[in-house]
C-alpha cells in the first residue's frame, strides 16, 4: 500500500464504498475482518474483487484491497 490513497477513494466500485468509510468501520466500529468491514460498510459483499487480490477476477485490477487496509490498520 506504497500509494497514497484520499479518503474519497472509492474501494468498493460494486456498492461505492469509499476508503474514509472503511477506516470508519475499523478505527471507531472496530471491524477486524473482511466480513465485519462488510457488514457495517457493505464493501467486499457483491462481485468480491476488492476483498483481496486471489478474488480480483476483473479484467481491469482494483487498486486497493480489503485485506491490505485490514492490514495495516488491525495488524
Amino acid at each position: 500500500m506504497a500509494k497514497s490513497f484520499s479518503h474519497s477513494f472509492e474501494v468498493c466500485t460494486c456498492k461505492h464504498v469509499t476508503l474514509g468509510e472503511i477506516l470508519y468501520s475499523i478505527k471507531e466500529k472496530n471491524a477486524r475482518s473482511i466480513e465485519e468491514v462488510g457488514d457495517l460498510t457493505d464493501a467486499g459483499t457483491s462481485c468480491k474483487c476488492c476483498q483481496c487480490k486471489e478474488k480480483d477476477i476483473g479484467e481491469e485490477k482494483m487498486e486497493l484491497y480489503l485485506d491490505e487496509i485490514l492490514n495495516k490498520f488491525v495488524g
